[in-house]
């Protein structure tokens, strides 16, 4: 009896506590499900925002991959173009280039046959001066005889009638001969000589350079600048123009006179930029701390 009494209420209770239970449950699948259902939505966002990246990449890439190609179109362009340029820029540069070069060679030989026909011309000029002066010394009454002392070893004396003593040729090895063995006032006499009797000559313009520099050497400076000046007023346009321009210029600056100096060495460097000697008074003149304004002719005296 007592054991029923125990067994009905359990009975009683158990269908109450099997639908609790199965209501938990329900509930429970019911969540579970929801939570698939929501990482199911989100794998699909997931994988529509992954394929929507991929599209972007790759059309990224096919950017990428059409500006590669027109870049490397457009470097092809450019060395085509450049080589274009080259072949009809540089090309025809080059052959001007060659053309150039074969005026100046044919220059060159040109100045050079003008410069051999030119001391022909001079050594033929000395010779017609020394065949003039043969005659009139052959038809001059004869010399009076020479002082008992004599005249010097090279000195020119004169033969009756002022003519000259010796050919010009002669006379002046003699000057170049006395100046190079240091008998500076013999050249002097020699040099001065020359220029008595050959002073119209091709070598006259040396002859009277090299007095002013004899002068120079010995330290006479005065006496020297009216000698350089004498080659420039005299003789303007010869070979020792630019040496005459620098000596003077150097004759001036010894003498104190910087700024005459210096218009000596911008005129050498202006007329003559090419010589040697253009070089060196470009160094004078910055050595003196000036430099060299706009080319100022320099007005000479006209002999």
């Amino acid at each position: 009896m007592t054991f029923w009494r125990t067994l009905l209420p359990a009975l009683l209770i158990y269908p109450s506590l099997t639908f609790a239970a199965s209501k938990e449950i329900v509930e429970l699948s019911r969540d579970v499900a929801l939570l698939q259902e929501q990482m199911r939505a989100m794998q699909r966002s997931q994988d529509e925002k992954f394929s929507a990246i991929q599209v972007l990449v790759q059309q990224a890439l096919d950017a990428a991959n059409k500006t590669s190609t027109s870049v490397a179109l457009l470097q092809n362009n450019l060395q085509q173009s450049f080589k274009d340029q080259q072949k009809s820029v540089v090309d025809p540069v080059v052959g001007v280039g060659a053309k150039l070069d074969q005026m100046s060679t044919d220059v060159s030989a040109l100045r050079e046959s003008v410069s051999d026909i030119t001391s022909q011309m001079g050594k033929l000029q000395q010779q017609m001066t020394d065949l003039g002066n043969a005659v009139r010394t052959i038809q001059a009454p004869p010399a009076a005889p020479p002082p008992a002392n004599g005249a010097g070893p090279g000195l020119a004396t004169t033969t009756a009638g002022g003519l000259p003593p010796v050919p010009a040729e002669t006379l002046y090895q003699n000057a170049n001969r006395d100046r190079n063995g240091g008998k500076d006032d013999l050249a002097l006499q020699e040099y001065s000589d020359y220029l008595k009797y050959y002073g119209d000559s091709s070598l006259a313009p040396n002859a009277q350079f090299y007095i002013a520099e004899l002068h120079a050497k010995q330290n006479n400076l005065d006496q020297a600048l009216a000698e350089f000046d004498m080659v420039l007023e005299k003789y303007p346009d010869n070979s020792k123009t630019p040496d005459a321009l620098y000596m003077k210029g150097a004759t001036l600056v010894k003498l104190g006179k910087r700024t005459q100096g210096k218009q000596e060495f911008c005129e050498l460097v202006t007329r003559f930029p090419s010589n040697d000697l253009a070089g060196k008074a470009r160094s004078q003149v910055k050595a003196l701390g000036l430099t060299c304004g706009p080319a100022a002719p320099v007005k000479r005296k006209k002999s």
